[in-house]
């Protein structure tokens, strides 16, 4: 009997192999085999997919007539993925996990438990209950790492469903799939024609966003005056008690040059910053054009290769023994990206950065080091080389000495109610390591020193112009208020900014090398967010909080997801009255109307349906309705849209269909569908058209035309309104294989 290790992915099982000696063997008396999943290797069904055959209907509508839904009609089932070589995977799990003693979570170990949710989805699904579970707790892919974890596994008492990951992670993962009730109510209640998605995190989002650019946009300056001084190096003196004028003529010429005063003169430090999370390091590498999708497909490629650490950690810190490991690496680190290593002298831990706590430690380099940058992009391209430098850089800080610099503060001697301060840098330590964004310099300023003399002047200011959104500005917000992980922040960032396509049809965001605006459905979707549930910001921390519960025991997942109904309901609410609002700012009209809908017993079925008793402009009669339910099929003269706009004398075709389930933009709905054009007989022979290019066929003629022969015509009329001369006949077109209806076929010459 051996011990099955379940690996999260192939590259992690291959790291495994490398520490344990093979893909299976004997590693310290104990007999092991390694399999990999390929990330979550099941999702759930469909809404319509999880109910009883009597509400499929229901659910399958995006109607909030249908809203909310009850999440004890939710069967939660599950389906294999679609992705090739799922189905391979899965018969090699169920075939080992029958023959081992012992199966080991070996997944990554994630703050949100979302490893342990890929451990056991398929165990679940398959059926397979072990004799023993246990969980191996990894920081890192490294193979001391996976050596300790292996050794120190620990059992999971009460078996699959009782493993505090599953729980918490699947609490999320239903929590989450109920949620894009939201998305149905938001576009049905725009009526726009657009899907408008909405959720935790992409609410979240949408809403700091459009309330920022809003402030932005709608900025007016509003500009004042007042008396200061000014010294030779540039120190400006302001008395807080300084009357405030609307104009410049305004202010009172009553101050002369005054000596300056020095008060204090006073050393102080400033620590290296925090190590960068995903985020943050995002964030940093926007301002220079990169993309957050690239940075999470280069990072996973680095961090497999275990040339960075972890990506999905949310430690801000890392652990002694992580410091430890890292520190013979630092000299390498800093000559591979071109820093002194003069400068790293702090080779002692610091309280700020290094904290027992955590697990897989803040994001940071590998103990695979490059020899240079070039090594990096050669293999991870443009992209791997900004990664890796931020994170060295980011990391080597911490080595470097504090920023030294001597804060001076003063008064004027013939007015001691002006003050001015500065800070003169005496040693600039980890800021020759990591350079910060200006804005993100606390100091409070820098310069010379206080001059000796100030000479008085007119200042003019004007209220601050609040800041143009940006992906660095958006994380800092979702940080502030902790909602989400810094791993979630940046793929959900990188999935509502990515550039419209044919998979893409609605973004939400455009990026600009870091700035942000919102698109015609951001716009949308902001405007139907204020009072909602879903656009609140504590939504995510009050998800996180119960899943927290779920997994210590406190909670049931049915209790923490009964929430959602009334959420649903009250936003339906809010939504309608947020949509009027939205049209009438955006000069919208509604485009969608609720359309007349006919229910009953789809016969070939055997269940009862609903669908729309319209058809490009044509209303099905009762009989029809009920003809189509039976599953017979019926005939037709419909609009063409196309041609009515285009000024046709007849807009109008004939056609025949049936009723069919369909899918239009991933929506599956059950409606009529044509198979042929043109009208029959009683015996079911097609019929010729009685009109043909403007040109009206005689009775002759279609009599002729419907036996096979030819006619001609002198006053055909083209789509240009020019008129042209043509022998046609009645048939099927050569060269078009698989046509079953006959049309019109002109001959020239």
């Amino acid at each position: 009997m051996t011990v099955l290790l379940v690996a999260e992915k192939p590259s992690a099982a291959r790291n495994m192999a490398k520490a344990l000696g093979g893909m299976s063997g004997c590693f310290r008396g104990t007999d092991y085999e390694i399999v990999a999943l390929r990330g979550h290797l099941y999702e759930f069904a469909e809404p319509h997919e999880q109910v009883d055959a009597s509400l499929v209907e229901k659910y399958k509508s995006w109607s909030v007539d249908n809203l909310p839904w009850n999440p004890a009609d939710i069967q939660w089932k599950r389906k294999p993925s679609t992705r090739s070589g799922i189905g391979e995977i899965l018969r090699t799990l169920s075939a080992k996990a029958k023959t081992a003693s012992e199966i080991v979570c070996a997944t990554d170990v994630d703050p949100t438990g979302e490893g342990g949710l890929l451990f056991a989805e398929p165990l679940v699904e398959l059926g397979i209950t072990p004799l023993k579970l246990t969980r191996m707790y990894f920081t890192d892919e490294a193979e001391s790492s996976i050596q300790k974890a292996f050794a120190q596994r620990k059992e999971i008492i009460g078996g699959i469903n009782q493993f505090d990951e599953y729980k918490k992670a699947l609490t999320r993962s239903r929590f989450d799939w109920l949620t894009q009730q939201f998305t149905r109510v938001a576009t049905t209640t725009a009526a726009q024609r657009a899907v408008l998605r909405q959720g935790r995190l992409k609410s979240a989002m949408l809403l700091l966003v459009g309330e920022q650019l809003k402030a932005y946009n709608e900025y007016v300056k509003k500009p004042f005056f007042q008396n200061r001084f000014r010294d030779q190096n540039g120190v400006v003196y302001t008395n807080p008690e300084e009357p405030v004028f609307d104009m410049a003529s305004q202010v009172p010429q009553q101050y002369h040059a005054s000596a300056v005063v020095v008060d204090a003169k006073t050393d102080k430090t400033t620590a290296p910053p925090g190590l960068l999370d995903l985020a943050g390091l995002s964030s940093r590498l926007s301002s220079k054009g990169v993309k957050a999708d690239a940075i999470l497909a280069t990072y996973q490629k680095m961090y497999e290769d275990q040339v960075v650490s972890y990506p999905r950690t949310e430690d801000k810190n890392i652990t002694t023994e992580q410091f430890n490991q890292m520190l013979p690496f630092v000299d390498k680190i800093a000559m591979a990206i071109g820093v002194d290593t003069a400068l790293l002298i702090h080779r002692v831990a610091r309280k700020t950065h290094v904290k027992d706590s955590g697990a897989h430690g803040a994001n940071r380099p590998g103990p695979k080091v490059p020899t240079s940058l070039d090594e990096i992009g050669q293999k991870y391209g443009p992209t791997g080389k900004f990664i890796y430098e931020e994170l060295a850089r980011s990391f080597l800080a911490m080595f470097a000495e504090d920023y030294l610099y001597q804060l001076q503060t003063g008064h004027l001697q013939d007015y001691p109610s002006f003050k001015g301060r500065v800070s003169v840098p005496k040693s600039l330590g980890w800021k020759r390591v990591f350079f910060e964004d200006k804005s993100d310099n606390d100091d409070e300023g820098t310069g010379k020193g206080l001059g000796t003399n100030a000479d008085p002047f007119v200042f003019e200011g004007a209220n601050k112009r609040p800041e143009h959104p940006s992906m660095k500005w958006l994380m800092k917000q979702l940080d502030k208020r902790d909602v989400g992980t810094g791993a979630t922040r940046t793929s959900t960032y990188a999935e509502i900014t990515k550039a419209q396509s044919a998979t893409n049809k609605y973004p939400l965001m455009v990026e600009n090398r870091g700035k942000l605006t919102l698109t015609e459905f951001g716009q949308m979707g902001y405007r139907l967010l204020p009072g909602t549930c879903i656009g609140d910001l504590g939504v995510t921390e009050h998800v996180y909080q119960q899943m927290r519960e779920v997994a210590d025991g406190k909670k049931s997942i049915d209790e923490v997801i009964g929430v959602v109904a009334a959420w649903v309901t009250q936003d339906i609410e809010t939504m309608k009255h947020n949509a009027q609002i939205m049209r009438d700012e955006l000069g919208l009209t509604e485009q969608i109307t609720q359309k007349e809908r006919y229910e009953g017993d789809w016969i070939p079925q055997g269940r009862v349906v609903k669908f729309s008793r319209e058809w490009s402009g044509y209303r099905f009669t009762d009989d029809e309705c009920k003809a189509m339910l039976r599953g017979e099929k019926i005939t037709i003269t419909a609009i063409s849209a196309k041609k009515k706009a285009a000024g046709a004398i007849d807009p109008t075709f004939v056609c025949r269909g049936l009723l069919e389930e369909q899918e239009y933009q991933g929506r599956k709905y059950v409606g009529f569908k044509v198979i042929g054009f043109g009208t029959v007989d009683a015996n079911g022979d097609q019929l010729p058209p009685k009109m043909w290019c403007n040109h009206t066929f005689t009775p002759d003629q279609i009599k002729k035309l419907a036996a096979g022969q030819k006619v001609f015509a002198d006053d055909f009329v083209n789509k240009k309104g020019k008129t042209f001369a043509a022998t046609v006949h009645f048939g099927t077109e050569a060269g078009r294989e698989g046509q079953q209806d006959k049309r019109i076929i002109p001959e020239f010459g």
